[in-house]
Protein backbone atom coordinates (compact mmCIF):
# COMPACT_ATOMS: atom_id res chain seq x y z
CA UNK A 1 0.00 0.00 0.00
CA UNK A 2 1.29 3.57 -0.47
CA UNK A 3 -0.09 6.69 0.90
CA UNK A 4 -2.22 7.47 -1.79
CA UNK A 5 -4.51 4.41 -1.36
CA UNK A 6 -5.83 5.68 1.82
CA UNK A 7 -8.37 8.16 1.79
CA UNK A 8 -7.32 9.91 4.88
CA UNK A 9 -4.40 10.15 7.39
CA UNK A 10 -3.77 10.81 10.86
CA UNK A 11 -0.78 10.41 12.96
CA UNK A 12 -1.26 6.59 14.08
CA UNK A 13 -3.90 5.55 12.17
CA UNK A 14 -5.17 5.43 7.89
CA UNK A 15 -8.32 4.85 6.84
CA UNK A 16 -8.93 2.79 3.15
CA UNK A 17 -11.92 1.26 1.65
CA UNK A 18 -12.45 -2.38 1.57
CA UNK A 19 -11.00 -5.43 -0.81
CA UNK A 20 -10.98 -8.47 -1.73
CA UNK A 21 -7.37 -8.90 -1.31
CA UNK A 22 -8.04 -8.01 2.48
CA UNK A 23 -9.87 -11.23 3.49
CA UNK A 24 -7.16 -13.01 4.77
CA UNK A 25 -5.74 -10.54 6.82
CA UNK A 26 -9.14 -9.71 8.30
CA UNK A 27 -10.87 -13.18 8.59
CA UNK A 28 -7.84 -14.08 11.12
CA UNK A 29 -8.31 -11.03 13.08
CA UNK A 30 -11.49 -11.53 13.55
CA UNK A 31 -11.05 -14.91 14.44
CA UNK A 32 -8.25 -13.82 17.34
CA UNK A 33 -10.88 -11.12 18.27
CA UNK A 34 -13.39 -13.79 18.95
CA UNK A 35 -13.71 -13.25 22.94
CA UNK A 36 -13.04 -9.12 22.35
CA UNK A 37 -16.43 -9.44 20.33
CA UNK A 38 -18.63 -11.42 21.70
CA UNK A 39 -21.27 -11.15 22.32
CA UNK A 40 -22.13 -7.60 20.37
CA UNK A 41 -20.52 -8.22 16.94
CA UNK A 42 -19.39 -10.98 15.03
CA UNK A 43 -17.42 -10.27 11.59
CA UNK A 44 -16.86 -12.58 9.19
CA UNK A 45 -14.19 -15.34 10.03
CA UNK A 46 -13.71 -16.64 6.76
CA UNK A 47 -12.95 -16.15 2.94
CA UNK A 48 -16.20 -16.91 1.68
CA UNK A 49 -18.45 -15.17 4.74
CA UNK A 50 -15.58 -11.93 4.05
CA UNK A 51 -16.30 -11.62 0.11
CA UNK A 52 -19.97 -11.56 0.76
CA UNK A 53 -19.45 -9.13 3.57
CA UNK A 54 -16.99 -7.00 1.70
CA UNK A 55 -18.83 -7.08 -1.88
CA UNK A 56 -22.11 -5.26 0.31
CA UNK A 57 -19.78 -2.56 1.25
CA UNK A 58 -17.58 -2.10 -1.68
CA UNK A 59 -20.99 -2.35 -4.39
CA UNK A 60 -23.82 -1.09 -2.36
CA UNK A 61 -24.07 2.93 -2.69
CA UNK A 62 -26.12 3.19 0.91
CA UNK A 63 -22.62 1.31 2.04
CA UNK A 64 -19.62 2.76 2.64
CA UNK A 65 -16.69 0.30 4.40
CA UNK A 66 -13.25 1.54 6.05
CA UNK A 67 -10.38 -0.28 7.15
CA UNK A 68 -8.70 1.52 10.12
CA UNK A 69 -5.33 0.83 9.70
CA UNK A 70 -1.85 1.21 11.71
CA UNK A 71 0.54 3.82 10.44
CA UNK A 72 4.11 3.17 11.05
CA UNK A 73 6.09 -0.43 10.81
CA UNK A 74 5.79 -0.05 6.75
CA UNK A 75 8.36 -0.11 4.18
CA UNK A 76 7.91 2.86 2.70
CA UNK A 77 8.97 6.46 3.40
CA UNK A 78 5.05 7.24 4.09
CA UNK A 79 5.22 5.21 7.54
CA UNK A 80 2.01 3.44 6.23
CA UNK A 81 2.60 1.01 3.94
CA UNK A 82 2.50 -2.52 5.76
CA UNK A 83 0.59 -0.80 8.63
CA UNK A 84 -1.84 -3.95 9.23
CA UNK A 85 -5.73 -3.39 9.88
CA UNK A 86 -6.39 -2.19 13.60
CA UNK A 87 -10.44 -2.63 12.84
CA UNK A 88 -12.91 -1.65 10.62
CA UNK A 89 -15.59 1.10 10.57
CA UNK A 90 -18.81 1.39 8.18
CA UNK A 91 -21.72 3.68 7.29
CA UNK A 92 -24.53 1.79 6.78
CA UNK A 93 -28.17 2.95 5.48
CA UNK A 94 -27.14 5.96 3.60
CA UNK A 95 -29.47 8.54 2.46
CA UNK A 96 -28.79 11.45 0.32
CA UNK A 97 -31.50 14.34 -0.38
CA UNK A 98 -32.66 16.28 2.99
CA UNK A 99 -31.51 13.72 4.97
CA UNK A 100 -27.99 12.71 4.51
CA UNK A 101 -27.46 10.51 7.22
CA UNK A 102 -25.82 7.05 7.95
CA UNK A 103 -26.08 4.28 10.57
CA UNK A 104 -22.35 3.59 11.93
CA UNK A 105 -20.76 -0.39 12.33
CA UNK A 106 -17.73 -0.93 14.11
CA UNK A 107 -15.60 -3.30 15.27
CA UNK A 108 -11.78 -2.94 16.57
CA UNK A 109 -9.38 -6.13 16.39
CA UNK A 110 -7.82 -7.33 19.89
CA UNK A 111 -4.51 -6.62 19.00
CA UNK A 112 -5.09 -3.18 18.41
CA UNK A 113 -8.13 -2.81 21.51
CA UNK A 114 -7.08 0.17 24.06
CA UNK A 115 -4.62 1.82 22.10
CA UNK A 116 -6.29 4.61 20.37
CA UNK A 117 -6.41 3.70 16.93
CA UNK A 118 -10.32 3.23 16.78
CA UNK A 119 -10.46 7.20 18.21
CA UNK A 120 -7.79 8.11 15.78
CA UNK A 121 -10.06 6.09 12.65
CA UNK A 122 -13.29 7.43 13.49
CA UNK A 123 -12.18 10.88 13.66
CA UNK A 124 -10.65 10.02 9.83
CA UNK A 125 -14.17 8.51 9.16
CA UNK A 126 -16.05 11.27 10.76
CA UNK A 127 -14.28 13.79 8.64
CA UNK A 128 -14.68 11.89 5.07
CA UNK A 129 -18.13 11.40 5.89
CA UNK A 130 -18.87 15.48 6.53
CA UNK A 131 -16.60 15.85 4.20
CA UNK A 132 -16.36 13.92 0.29
CA UNK A 133 -19.49 11.71 0.76
CA UNK A 134 -21.57 14.95 1.87
CA UNK A 135 -23.11 13.61 4.83
CA UNK A 136 -24.60 15.80 7.53
CA UNK A 137 -25.47 13.32 10.29
CA UNK A 138 -24.27 9.76 12.05
CA UNK A 139 -26.02 7.53 14.23
CA UNK A 140 -24.73 4.73 15.89
CA UNK A 141 -26.68 2.35 17.92
CA UNK A 142 -25.24 0.44 20.81
CA UNK A 143 -26.48 -1.99 23.27
CA UNK A 144 -25.98 -0.22 26.44
CA UNK A 145 -23.43 -2.97 28.49
CA UNK A 146 -20.85 -2.42 25.91
CA UNK A 147 -18.91 -0.12 27.19
CA UNK A 148 -15.66 0.26 24.99
CA UNK A 149 -18.04 1.35 22.28
CA UNK A 150 -19.77 3.97 24.17
CA UNK A 151 -16.69 5.34 25.54
CA UNK A 152 -15.50 5.55 21.59
CA UNK A 153 -18.51 6.91 20.60
CA UNK A 154 -18.46 9.54 23.93
CA UNK A 155 -14.71 10.91 22.57
CA UNK A 156 -15.70 11.33 19.47
CA UNK A 157 -18.61 13.74 20.61
CA UNK A 158 -21.62 11.74 19.90
CA UNK A 159 -24.50 12.85 22.07
CA UNK A 160 -26.95 10.08 23.42
CA UNK A 161 -30.81 10.62 21.89
CA UNK A 162 -32.56 8.30 23.22
CA UNK A 163 -32.71 4.33 24.08
CA UNK A 164 -34.83 1.67 21.48
CA UNK A 165 -36.04 -1.24 22.60
CA UNK A 166 -35.61 -4.89 21.17
CA UNK A 167 -34.13 -2.41 18.27
CA UNK A 168 -31.36 -5.17 16.35
CA UNK A 169 -31.35 -8.73 16.07
CA UNK A 170 -28.03 -9.94 17.18
CA UNK A 171 -26.82 -13.57 18.55
CA UNK A 172 -30.33 -14.74 18.94
CA UNK A 173 -32.87 -12.13 20.89
CA UNK A 174 -33.88 -8.79 20.26
CA UNK A 175 -31.53 -6.26 21.74
CA UNK A 176 -31.79 -2.99 23.08
CA UNK A 177 -29.69 -0.40 21.76
CA UNK A 178 -28.67 3.51 22.41
CA UNK A 179 -29.28 6.07 20.09
CA UNK A 180 -25.84 8.01 19.43
CA UNK A 181 -25.58 10.89 17.23
CA UNK A 182 -22.69 13.26 16.00
CA UNK A 183 -23.72 15.70 12.83
CA UNK A 184 -21.50 18.06 11.06
CA UNK A 185 -21.60 21.16 12.88
CA UNK A 186 -20.38 19.28 16.10
CA UNK A 187 -17.27 18.05 14.25
CA UNK A 188 -16.90 21.38 13.16
CA UNK A 189 -17.07 22.54 16.68
CA UNK A 190 -14.29 20.42 17.87
CA UNK A 191 -11.80 20.89 15.25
Amino acid sequence: MSESDYLAVGRRAAIRPFAPADAEEFTGRARESRDLHSPWLFPPEDARAYAAYAGRLIDDPTKAGFLVCERGGGDGPDGVTGGGIAGFININNIVGGAFRCGALGYGVFAHAAGRGLMSEGLGLVLRYAFGPLGLHRLEANIQPGNEGSLALVRRAGFRLEGLSPDFLFIDGAWRDHERWAITAEMVGERT
